[in-house]
């Protein structure tokens, strides 16, 4: 996804403000081994792009900055909300290098929910794990994980282990843990 970004001075109050009232918002680009670049984002075209994106991808998603005619790809590493009303407040972008591995956070996604024989005789779905942490290669961030639920009976319960993790991609949390359970009411 495509963002257009322009530079900023960092570290002025009614700047940031202005940026804020004409409806963008102020970031920030970490690069490594440099020091942080303040920039200016695009409000709609971000707006546009989060809605695009499936519920909970948003740290997996990869994004070209389009900057002075440069491109620079870059992950979302933080996203400030306005306390008030949730209006997006500030973010942080981390610059990738393809070749240098990325810690990201992967949803996890249940699915069978509806042929479920637990849910069916009257327990509900707990989901332990919302996200798997992993680090990875640019290249090969999954855009979920899907953990299948439907042949679960009442208070049984699934591991991290039992979802298919890539070979590429290395979980930096035990496979041990529970990550979803049937549980009674």
């Amino acid at each position: 996804m495509e963002l257009p970004v322009t530079s900023r001075a960092a570290g002025k109050k009614t700047e940031t403000k202005k940026i804020r009232r004409e409806g963008n918002i102020p970031a920030i680009l970490y690069s490594h081994g440099k020091e942080g670049e303040a920039l200016t984002v695009d409000g709609r075209a971000f707006q546009k792009a989060l809605y695009r994106l499936p519920k909970g991808s948003l740290g997996t998603q990869i994004f070209t900055l389009k900057k002075d005619g440069k491109e620079i790809r870059a992950l979302v590493k933080d996203v400030q909300y306005k306390c008030t009303n949730y209006d997006l407040h500030h973010l942080d972008f981390e610059e990738i290098d393809e070749k240098v591995p990325v810690k990201v956070k992967v949803a996890l996604r249940c699915t069978g929910e509806a042929e479920c024989e637990g849910i069916k005789v009257g327990g509900f779905l707990r989901q332990v794990f919302r996200f798997v942490r992993v680090s990875c290669l640019p290249k090969d961030i999954p855009s979920c994980f899907e953990l299948d639920v439907s042949e679960l009976g009442m208070g049984q319960s699934k591991k991290l282990s039992d979802i298919a993790i890539p070979a590429a991609v290395r979980p930096l949390i035990g496979l041990n843990e529970i990550a979803v359970v049937i549980a009674k009411r």
